[in-house]
């Protein structure tokens, strides 16, 4: 068992070509290691700036990134670990002059090299400590703030305007969508369909039995409460689907009604109200499914689901609250009583203002939100004297916001490893 020494060249500068890693993203490497203690079942790194972080032989075997365990072109990995002939052990572990971990697997006796910036930024001894690949959950009230996270966006759409302004725009939208579940662009162009180029900076629409685009205006014989110009109780759109979409895109074309007022609240925020007010009823609404129903006259989604789903970490996960869209219960017999005095709990937590955020759309303005976290509601509207209220809408999922950020991100930590001279 070799015991390493420091590395004789700093990794900001080395001599030697630092490896690939596993993945397509850049890692630039900001603190080195120092030295490495391995066992056949382990290593243990030393850092520069004290910090000391543990592996395992199996993870670092499944996680190098040779052609025998990813694809080089792919970046996908191949290798099947039941196929080693045994368990991978350590009977080597070194720092080359990049300052590369460089590790001798036994039995195979194949040498690889691991990057360290990678290395550090996924050092799973160290969980807590790690930079959040997202902005976590924030969980908010109306009573809190005067109006959403407001973006200015004049130039969303200019294929000529500067693109590292636009992707500092479209980054912080994106981070205010993922933590805080909402984000309200302005400036934004008014003609119709003009939204389908807007949403493709995060990714593509998701198609929907109300088509791609979504008109939200009252008009005759409609097919949704929506499509009126009667109020909406707080509400999430989709929760038919047995995979509601998870973003909501509404952007503001015309509006000169009277009324209207546009409402959100963090359905989150009232889950944690009921948690904490009413943990019986709470519990009841995360194991009870109901049913959801879009029974149109060209459709028939029905699913059922619990209202409030929790990660497996206990965390919110998303919420299935549409008075409008439920079905008939059919739950067990013993349910339905604490079931119906659960949902009337919940009903009259949503009631009470301060969960609410309410503002008037403005034509270019463009709110994106949360579809299964946050609920929206409108107030009733006049058409009677000629006015006009015109949103068109359409989702995206959230892994492609997820993924969209990440990228930014990557942008990022591309340019670190460019100044740092590791590119």
């Amino acid at each position: 068992m070799t015991l390493s020494t420091p590395a004789a060249t700093s990794a900001n500068t080395p001599s030697e070509t630092l490896p690939a890693t596993p993945d397509y993203d850049a890692w630039p490497v900001e603190v080195a290691i120092a030295e490495v203690r391995p066992t056949p079942h382990q290593v243990e790194v030393h850092w520069e700036d004290g910090r000391t972080s543990q592996y395992h032989s199996i993870w670092l075997r499944e996680n190098a990134a040779d052609a025998s365990t990813v694809n080089p072109d792919t970046r996908e990995r191949i290798l099947d670990l039941s196929r080693l002939e045994d368990w991978p052990t350590v009977s080597e572990a070194t720092l080359d002059e990049a300052g590369a971990l460089v590790i001798v697997f036994a039995p195979e006796q194949r040498r690889l090299r691991f990057h360290p910036g990678w290395l550090r930024a996924h050092d799973y001894t160290h969980l807590a400590e790690l930079d959040a690949p997202l902005p976590p959950a924030t969980l908010w009230k109306g009573s809190e703030r005067d109006a959403p996270t407001t973006l200015d966006a004049y130039d969303w759409l200019d294929t000529g305007a500067d693109p590292q302004a636009l992707d500092t725009c479209l980054e912080q939208a994106l981070e205010a969508v993922i933590g805080e579940g909402l984000v309200r662009l302005r400036h934004l162009p008014t003609e119709p369909g003009s939204l389908d180029a807007i949403a493709r900076r995060i990714g593509p629409p998701r198609a929907t039995n109300f088509g791609t685009l979504f008109d939200v205006r009252a008009k005759p014989d409609p097919e949704s409460n929506a499509y009126t110009s009667i109020a909406l109780p707080p509400h999430v759109d989709l929760p038919t689907r047995e995979y509601q979409p998870g973003l909501q895109l509404l952007h503001c074309l015309e509006n000169d009604t009277v009324g209207g007022e546009a409402v959100m609240m963090d359905g989150f925020a009232v889950a944690e109200a009921l948690r904490e007010r009413h943990p019986e009823h709470f519990a009841t609404l995360t194991r009870v499914h109901w049913c959801y129903a879009n029974t149109a006259r060209t459709t028939d989604h029905v699913w059922y689901a619990p209202m409030i789903k929790l990660d497996d970490n206990g965390d919110f996960d998303e919420v299935r609250i549409a008075d409008f869209l439920r079905g008939p219960l059919m739950a067990p017999f013993e349910d339905v009583e604490p079931a119906y005095a659960a949902l009337m709990a919940l009903q009259r937590l949503l009631r009470e203002p301060e969960f609410a955020l309410r503002f008037t759309y403005t034509p270019g303005d463009l709110v994106i939100f949360d579809n299964r976290r946050l609920l929206h509601a409108r107030d009733a509207f006049d058409v009677g004297q000629g006015g006009r209220r015109w949103l068109q809408g359409c989702y995206i999922e959230r892994d492609e916001a997820r993924s969209r950020l990440r990228m930014l991100r990557r942008a990022h930590r591309q340019q670190r490893v460019e100044v740092l001279g590791q590119g």
